[in-house]
This record gives structure tokens, C-alpha cells and sequence, in this order.
């Protein structure tokens, strides 16, 4: 169908009918217009896997490693198969629209949210982007650029107002958007946050550059809940407000139609792009389905994927492991059996299984070498909510809890079993006042065990038949992900014996917009955080090998809140330098989302870097430590020492507003201008092969704004086939307009057996040296000779090469 026949489509509709498809239908849903043959179009969150319309965990989603691992690739065409599994697991959850990538950048290493945003460049955030957009569309679903833009901070983010130069907006913030909607991008999700002033839902930067300079023929849809008022978001850039049905715009929309306030052609505007988004994705008569690829073996990518995001650190030979050489192995380390494999918040899925680290190395050892398990201190993560491995439900006896809905005198209306305590949709009945969770827990410890529940409103608590908690929190947030996600716990504790089975029942009333999560944790005492390491280092010291799990918590990296610290939580870094200490063979490996301190880091034999490594987290990390797969990954964002070495770290708005005063220089074009050293640099990552940069080559003169290739001959020096990302920066120090000291303009990869030599062609696009003239109000090229910087990161570059811009034909 083409754009002539969606016109008359929109002509076939009646002013009512317009604005009706402009609303949400449901939390996750658009509306259906038979006039039209417009069928309903299901929308799921996506950066982590596609979850679906339900917040159910029986209703199982792959998932895969977090966006800052995915970033960490350094492989558009990886990214893109991805991409392809994204898409097929939104087909087979019946999703139209994909809300991922997210493509805010990693201004700040506070940042709470970084493991779902790729980078702190917006080249490498835009080609990540642009890859997945590419690998989710080419099925038939729509990808979704988000949260646009400059969201890339959780403080205050339903309020603050971001105070960023334009330059600095159009070469930095707006960039990794720009390579989305030129990568063909069918939806464009507009942030919570304001820019210079403007509410992002009616923001200017819609129009232009969105629509306007990029040409993007899209749909623009707001974040959950951003939509708040009529006239000024409709006469903007906004063509969808979610969820629906309620919202600022429906009935109030018309209204300001009739009075001249929107005009008609901007609503028509809007119906035609949801109508084309519909066409896009089958979701508009006639339909015509596409012809069903074949489905990707989603354990063995993720698994491939997890491994090539990997980052070496620190390798002083230790890595890979020989099993040959190992009689006994030392698994330490909460995380090594509880890993994070995802980020927290709304982007959450159920994966159907979790490879965990100590699991992945005793399925890799099988007889071989006998594993022993330490679990090490407590990470001061927040107690996890109750579960299969600790409950029972008392009716059935099955693992898990019993979930009952009750009215307003305490009768049962519904009851069901489920296998976790945390309940984000309850399922609602007619006349239910309260939910209800029910668990018999076996206690493994005794002690003082802290019991939580989260929610809003009257709440009560008790185990073993005595009340531990009970009272009334308001609710004290518009955030929807604090609501509807991540509601706060309160906790009471309770002594317990070891093995003497308690029943805990939790209850949480019911009342007008303060959702319906309901979420019971319990955790028995902490380990005395000495003797627990003193027993992890008695285990490292018998071992031959001693790998080391530490990581974040879901107290320290999630949606709704930034850091305030980038050290590891609880007694981590103590454990680390106790066990590297015991045992010289001892690998570390970091289970984090973004940048934390390692003050260690020079002790271990090796240190790996595994993000959130997604379900198949203990297989990738086995391949990787017995070299089955090398570890693939580079940076995709600088590491300081300390947190205060940071030339950018704030996060917190100062009455609503935070400046960006750095303008271009964030990441490691800060460092660089700082003249500063980080502990690991952008780009960094070392594999398990050497390799010497021998010539770089590029064309004397090129026309001002062409595209242009760097060739670079490089020769693995070391004693086993692996793969080098080969990376090219461009400078011009005298240059007359501001400019970073160097900046990422193109990277490729190439693999090399033992002494091979090879050569690898970077390319350039002509974009890497334009600059956005605010005075022009347009793109400029600054004629001169720029040097062309190549090397494996910002802080090891060792070949140059001048290339002169010209104008002219």
C-alpha cells in the first residue's frame, strides 16, 4: 500500500476517530479501526529481550547480554543477528514494536541506567544502534530509538531540564538518533526529561532535526507517562501517547482542534504515521505476511554473543586455562552463583534458565578437576524476593508461593500458585481489595532473617504467625518504574531456627494510582564478613586456580536512580585482595553493567570484564576462561581508577536543571582534554594473542565531506589465531573552532592466524570531520589537514597519517 492510498485511509476517518488512534488502547497496545483494516498493534519493552505484554514469569523471553556488552562487540554484524533474534522472539510473543535500542550515552559513569545505553561515543552508540535497528527491522518488527534525548541520567528524570549547547546537542546527544533513523528506524520514543527548557514530549528538537533535517517518516511516541498536557505536545513532533486508554490528549485533543490551537493537518499527520507504521509491520489491511525466516539457535548466540562481549582487562599469561593443569579449581563469590544477568528495571525479562558461573565451570570440568565453592562476604545486595529454592506454597506444597486476591472482608476471590514472591501484576477480579502472599519458608540459617514487602499503601507483614510489620506508606512518586516496577520495601526482622519451617503472609490493600506490584523478600543473616573471607581464602589457597565473581548490585545499577559510588559494594574489593594474595593464579571477573573501581586491579593474574551477560552468563564465561572462544570485547567506555579522577561525573540537577558545561568533551575525549591517565581506556581489550601495528595508509588529499579509507597493515605477534578491532581517531589541533583532542571515526576487525600479516581498511565517513556551525545552522567541514590517530584504544595509538580536506569537485 502506498503512501497515496494511507492518505485516503486517513481521509476515511472522522475527527474522533483521528484522535483516537493518537492514545494508547491499553498499557501496551495502539487501537484497532476496522473502517480502515487497522488491526490493534502490540508494543514490548526490548533492550534485554522481549518480554510481551505481561509482567508473568511463566511467561519465559530469551535474554540477552545488556546494551553496554552488546556496545562492547565492537560488531555491527553480530549486533545485527541480535537483532534478528529480537525480532523473532516479538513475533512469536505476537509484538509488533520493539521499544529498544536505547541510545543515551554514558555522559557520567554514575550513570544508573548505563548498562541499557552502549557508550560514551556517540560514533560507536550510533553504529551499535543503527545495527540492531537494521537486524530487528529486516523481520517485520519496528525498532524504537530511545529515550531522545539527552536522558542519560536518572535523577530527577521525570523532571529535569538538560542545558546543553546545540553544537554539542547535534555532534554528541542527537548523533547515535541521527544513525538510527538514517539506519531506517520505524519509531522514535521522546524521554521524560525537558531540553533548554522544553518538555521532550513537545519538544522543538521533534520536528527539527527529527522530522525535518533526517526526513523520518515514523512514528514519534511518547515514554510511558510522558505525555502530560494537550495543545503544546500535539502541535509538536509527538504522534503517540502511551499507555492509554486515559491520557491528556483524547476528548481534550478535539477540543483544541475545534479552537484552533492544533490544527488538522497535524493530526492527519500523525494518523498517516501510525497507519504507515502499521503497514510496516503487518498490522494493516491487505496483509501480507513475510515469508518466516528460519529461527536462530537462541543458546548458542547469546552464548556466543556473552563470550565476544567480554572484555580482558589484565592477562599476565594465566589465561586460558589449562584443564590439564588444573586438579582443583576455586569458584568464589556471591555473584559466581546469584550473577546479575540483567540490568534492574522496566526493561526486566524472565529468562526460562540462567547459566550461572559456578554452574558453567562445573559443566566444563565434568570429572576432571574438582570445583569448590565459596561463597565469600554478603554484597549488601537488597534481600531477593521469595522463590522456588526457598518456599514452598502451603496449599500445594509445589516451590513457590501462593497468591491470593481478597475482598474487603478477607474472602477469597481468586487464588493462584506462582514461583516468585515478586508480583508486578497481580492478576485482578472483580471486587479485590487486597493481594495476598502466602510462602512456607525453610529456613537453611538461624538467625535474625530480614523479611521486606514492597509496595504502596496499607501493608502488613507477618512470619511464623507474629506481625513484623504493618502500616501505611504513601506513595511519594510519579516515576512509573519505582510504581509499577521497583516499589520501595519495608522490612522487620524475625528470629528463626535452622530447618524449622515458618509461614509468611504478606498483604497489601488496593487503592487508586499506586499500581498493583506487590513484591516479599526475605534474607537470613549475614556471614561475618572476616571469617566468610578467611574461608574463601583457606578454599583459594588448596586450589590451583582461584576464580573470583564480584559484581553490582540491584541496589547500586538500575532504572529510577544513578550511583552514587563506583565502588564494589560490601566487603568485595577486601575479598579480591585477600584471595589474589592466597593464590597468584587467581582470575577476577567483574559482573557489572558500567565502570566501578578496581583498586586490585594490578594484583590478579587476569581480570574479566562480563557486563550483564544475560542467560547464558556461566557458559560464555567457560568458554572464555578454558578458550573455547576468545574474549572478543573492547570498552565501549572509559574506566577511571577513582571516581573522583573523572573529568564528568555529575548527575544531580540544581532546581531541576543540570548543564552539560563539558560540551563535546565527554568519555575520552574528557580524559584526553583533562590530561589524565584512566586505569583503562576506550577501545581497551586484550584477547589471547599479541599483535604489532606495522603501516597506516590513507589517501593524501580527500574532498571535504567523501567518505575516505584507512589501511593498516597489522601482524599477530603472538602464538594463536585471534581477532584485533583495528580503531582510527582524527584530530586537528589547529583547528578553528573547538574541537576534542581526538575523536573515534571509524573501526573495523580483523582475524590473523600466528604470524599472519593482514591488512585492515577503515573507513571514514565524511561526517567524522564535519562540525555543526550554530551560526550557519548547518554542517560544516573545515577545510586543512587532519591526522588520522590509529591504534586498539584512545590511549594506544601507535600510527598516524595525514589526510588534507578539500573543497571543491
Amino acid at each position: 500500500m502506498t503512501d497515496e492510498e494511507l492518505v485516503r485511509l486517513v481521509d476515511k476517518l472522522g475527527p474522533e476517530e483521528k484522535v483516537r488512534l493518537l492514545t494508547g488502547a491499553s498499557t501496551w497496545r495502539t487501537h484497532a479501526e476496522p473502517a480502515v483494516g487497522l488491526a490493534q498493534m502490540v508494543m514490548s519493552d526490548g533492550p534485554a529481550g522481549v518480554r510481551g505484554e505481561s509482567w508473568d514469569e511463566r511467561e519465559t523471553s530469551a535474554l540477552l547480554p545488556s546494551m553496554s556488552a552488546l556496545a562492547a562487540l565492537w560488531d555491527d554484524r553480530l549486533v545485527e543477528e541480535i537483532g534478528g533474534l529480537l525480532a523473532h522472539e516479538a513475533r512469536r510473543k505476537g509484538v509488533h514494536v520493539v521499544l529498544a535500542p536505547t541510545l543515551n550515552l554514558h555522559r557520567s559513569p554514575l550513570g544508573g541506567r548505563h548498562f541499557e545505553c552502549p557508550a560514551e561515543d556517540p560514533e560507536l552508540a550510533g553504529r551499535t544502534g543503527a545495527a540492531l535497528v537494521r537486524g530487528i527491522q529486516a523481520h517485520g518488527v519496528a525498532a524504537t530509538a530511545k529515550h531522545y534525548v539527552a536522558n542519560d541520567s536518572e535523577t530527577g528524570r521525570m523532571t529535569v531540564d538538560v542545558q546543553v549547547c546545540e553544537r554539542t546537542l547535534r555532534e554528541v546527544y542527537l548523533a547515535p538518533f541521527e544513525a538510527a533513523v538514517r539506519a531506517g528506524a520505524w519509531a522514535v520514543m521522546a524521554g521524560y526529561n525537558r531540553v533548554n527548557g522544553a518538555t521532550m514530549t513537545a519538544s522543538p528538537l521533534l520536528a527539527h532535526p527529527l522530522k525535518d533535517d533526517w526526513e523520518f517518516d515514523g512514528v514519534v511516541l511518547s515514554d510511558w507517562g510522558a505525555t502530560r498536557t494537550t495543545a503544546d505536545t500535539a502541535a509538536a513532533g509527538l504522534d503517540l501517547a502511551m499507555p492509554g486508554p486515559a491520557g491528556p490528549w483524547g476528548e481534550a485533543l478535539l477540543d483544541a482542534v475545534r479552537a484552533g490551537r492544533v490544527t488538522q493537518e497535524a493530526v492527519d499527520d500523525k494518523v498517516l504515521r501510525v497507519l504507515r507504521l502499521a503497514r510496516r509491520v503487518g498490522a494493516l489491511e491487505p496483509r501480507r505476511p513475510r515469508p518466516a525466516a528460519p529461527a536462530p539457535d537462541a543458546r548458542r548466540l547469546l552464548r556466543r554473543a556473552a563470550a565476544a562481549g567480554t572484555v580482558l582487562l589484565r592477562n599476565t599469561g594465566l589465561l586460558p586455562l589449562r584443564e590439564t593443569e588444573i586438579g582443583t579449581l576455586a569458584v568464589i563469590g556471591t555473584h559466581a552463583v546469584r550473577p546479575r544477568v540483567q540490568g534492574g528495571g522496566s526493561a526486566g525479562v524472565h529468562p526460562a534458565h540462567v547459566v550461572t558461573p559456578l554452574d558453567g565451570i562445573e559443566r566444563r570440568l565434568p570429572g576432571r578437576a574438582r570445583v569448590r565453592y565459596a561463597p565469600g562476604p554478603a554484597t549488601g545486595a537488597p534481600p531477593a524476593a521469595l522463590g522456588t529454592g526457598n518456599c514452598t506454597d502451603p496449599r500445594t506444597g509445589a516451590p513457590g508461593v501462593l497468591l491470593r486476591m481478597l475482598d474487603a472482608d478477607g474472602h477469597e476471590l481468586y487464588a493462584e500458585h506462582r514461583t516468585t514472591g515478586r508480583l508486578l501484576e497481580p492478576t485482578l477480579v472483580p471486587g479485590a481489595h487486597t493481594v495476598e502472599i502466602r510462602a512456607r519458608l525453610t529456613p537453611e540459617a538461624a538467625g535474625a532473617w530480614s523479611f521486606g514487602i514492597g509496595g504502596f499503601g496499607r501493608m502488613s507483614l507477618s512470619v511464623g504467625g507474629r506481625t513484623v510489620l504493618d502500616g501505611t506508606f504513601p506513595r511519594r512518586t510519579d516515576d512509573p518504574a519505582v510504581v509499577h516496577v521497583a516499589p520501595p520495601c519495608q522490612y522487620g526482622r524475625a528470629e528463626l531456627g535452622r530447618g524449622e519451617p515458618v509461614l509468611v503472609v504478606a498483604r497489601r490493600e488496593l487503592a487508586p494510582d499506586t499500581g498493583r506490584a506487590t513484591i516479599v523478600t526475605a534474607a537470613p543473616p549475614a556471614p561475618d564478613p572476616r571469617r566468610a573471607i578467611a574461608r574463601a581464602v583457606d578454599t583459594a589457597r588448596r586450589a590451583d586456580v582461584a576464580v573470583v565473581v564480584v559484581g553490582t548490585t540491584e541496589g547500586s545499577e538500575a532504572e529510577g536512580h544513578d550511583r552514587a559510588s563506583l565502588a564494589l559494594p560490601g566487603h568485595q574489593d577486601e575479598l579480591v585482595a585477600a584471595v589474589a594474595a592466597a593464590n597468584r593464579r587467581t582470575v577476577v571477573v567483574v559482573n557489572a553493567g558500567g565502570p566501578v573501581e578496581l583498586p586490585w586491579r594490578e594484583t590478579p593474574a587476569a581480570v574479566l570484564l562480563t557486563w550483564f551477560p544475560g542467560q547464558e552468563a556461566g557458559a560464555a564465561l567457560a568458554d572464555v576462561l578454558f578458550g573455547r572462544a576468545e574474549p572478543g570485547g573492547r570498552l565501549p567506555t572509559t574506566w577511571g581508577a577513582r571516581l573522583q579522577d573523572a573529568p564528568v561525573s555529575d548527575t544531580v540537577p540544581a532546581n531541576d536543571t543540570l548543564a552539560y558545561p563539558e560540551g563535546l568533551h565527554i568519555g575520552h575525549r574528557a580524559w584526553l582534554r583533562a590530561g589524565r591517565t584512566p586505569a583503562y581506556w576506550f577501545g581497551h581489550g586484550l584477547g589471547y594473542t599479541t599483535w604489532a601495528y606495522e603501516r597506516a595508509e590513507a589517501p593524501a588529499v580527500v574532498r571535504a565531506g567523501d567518505d575516505f579509507g584507512v589501511r593498516v597493515r597489522l601482524r599477530n605477534t603472538g602464538g594463536r589465531t585471534g581477532r584485533e578491532v583495528v580503531q582510527a581517531y582524527l584530530s586537528r589541533p589547529d583547528s578553528a573552532v573547538e574541537r576534542p583532542v581526538l575523536w573515534l571515526a571509524g573501526h573495523t576487525a580483523v582475524t590473523a592466524a600466528p604470524g599472519e600479516t593482514v591488512e585492515a581498511v577503515v573507513r571514514v565517513p565524511g561526517r567524522a570531520a564535519r562540525h555543526w556551525s550554530t551560526a550557519a545552522g548547518a554542517w560544516r567541514t573545515e577545510p586543512g589537514r587532519f591526522t588520522v590517530r590509529v591504534g586498539r584504544s584512545a590511549g594506544d595509538l601507535p600510527l598516524t597519517v595525514d589526510v588534507d580536506l578539500r573543497d571543491g569537485p
